[in-house]
């Protein structure tokens, strides 16, 4: 038997588009994911194993059973807002499953392990831009738990035990262009999701939470990557370690932003009707601009972006959100 591959969270929003892209150049591929936030018909081509990556005994058995020897590695709490609120789930999902999973991987000698990180450990940086080198001082529990992940991925790296890349993804949006997986992801807070849902009805307004922001029109400014360009950059990534390749830490971006008023004015345009815009005070956790510097990307990968146009973006995010209205079916079984 070949060796596989390991997707945890691959039946999520990021994770099930990886999983698509690998199963379609030939990769053996098997997910774990509790569906907790994942769709079990979102997991296309692959094996899934329903269960929790924090549980030690299953996952060796997932291990051992399929020879892995790479593990992409995406299950975790991702809505900063909660995280606030709800720390201790943050740091027990996010960072102690994660110690755990590594633990099972070193014991197994998997070789290679790929970690979706996030901005979110950058925290607020000097002129809003950030680069591999910017120091890391996250605002929220979600990037803390994320950059503890990360530290102690680097440091059993630095055993020898295995070599890794880090992704960290700036805003992700979009779905896949042919319509066959999406953002399905319930009371998403994520902008051009929720803008989306409400064009298509689903929700009566979109909020825009803070317009006092030191930005050209005082709304925060993110750099957003369709999800199918961040795919590439997990296979990528993982061609990379196949050939060889030192451990890397990598932005996950386009390196330009767009404000929350630019994002709406998009789905205003491509969807062809005005949105209810509802503006509120600034979120605790949110910065007022975050764009990166992937420069290092595009070198050390040789990565380069197809869907770089936020009219493309929107596009597919709302052709995602239509067939969802038309099918309110599609990915329901989560059992």
């Amino acid at each position: 038997m070949n060796n596989s591959v390991l997707v945890t969270g691959g039946a999520g929003y990021i994770g099930s588009h990886v999983v698509q892209q690998l199963v379609a150049r030939g990769e053996r591929v098997v997910v774990i994911d509790n569906l907790s936030t994942g769709f079990r018909d979102a997991v296309r081509g692959a094996e899934l194993v329903v269960g929790n990556v924090g549980d030690r005994a299953l996952v060796a058995r997932v291990l051992g059973r399929h020879r892995v020897d790479a593990v992409l590695h995406f299950a975790a709490h991702t809505v900063v807002p909660e995280s606030l609120g709800d720390p201790l789930k943050y740091y027990g999902n996010n960072t102690c499953n994660t110690q755990s999973l590594l633990a099972c991987c070193a014991e197994a000698g998997v070789e290679r392990f790929i970690f979706s990180s996030t901005a979110a450990v950058y925290g607020v940086t000097e002129n809003g831009m950030a680069d591999e080198d910017t120091p890391t001082r996250p605002i929220n529990p979600y990037g803390a738990s994320k950059l503890m992940s990360e530290t102690m991925l680097r440091d059993l790296c630095a055993t020898g035990a295995m070599r890794h890349v880090t992704l960290r993804y700036f805003n992700v949006a979009g779905c896949d262009p042919l319509g066959r997986i999406g953002h399905s992801t319930p009371h998403s807070t994520l902008l051009i999701k929720v803008a989306c849902e409400h064009a298509v009805g689903k929700r009566a307004s979109v909020s825009v939470f803070g317009s006092d922001y030191d930005t050209p029109d005082g709304t925060g400014i993110r750099d957003y990557i369709h999800v199918e360009d961040l795919a590439a950059a997990h296979l990528q990534a993982l061609d990379h370690l196949r050939d060889g390749g030192e451990s890397l830490t990598l932005n996950c971006g386009y390196g330009h932003g767009y404000s929350v008023r630019e994002v709406i004015d998009a789905v205003q345009r491509v969807d062809g009707h005005p949105l209810t815009v509802i503006e509120l005070p600034r979120r605790a956790g949110d910065t007022p601009m975050l764009v990166a510097h992937s420069d290092r990307l595009k070198q050390r990968l040789d990565w380069r972006p197809r869907y770089d146009d936020l009219d493309v973006i929107v596009g597919t995010a709302l052709l995602w959100e239509r067939k969802l209205a038309r099918e309110p079916a599609t990915l329901a079984d989560r059992a």
